[in-house]
């Protein structure tokens, strides 16, 4: 459940600050940017999701790795 919970509120808070800054990017500041960020938020959370839970022991594993490599 801690897993879930977190991968959960890390991918919602990446995927708000990245659409958000991809948005703005694209677009500025103008009228619109809200509806824009949230439809991109929408369509982005999924994927972030599914990619942090999927990944995170992976990537856990070769950080050690290096980690390990790089004190020796």
């Amino acid at each position: 459940m801690h897993k879930l919970l977190f991968t959960a509120l890390f991918s919602m808070c990446l995927s708000g600050l990245v659409s958000g800054w991809v948005t703005y990017i694209n677009l500025g500041l103008g009228p619109g940017f809200i509806k824009h960020w949230g439809l991109a938020y929408l369509n982005a959370w999924p994927m972030a999701f599914l990619t942090a839970y999927v990944l995170a022991a992976p990537i856990i594993t070769l950080t050690k790795k290096l980690l390990k490599e790089s004190s020796s």
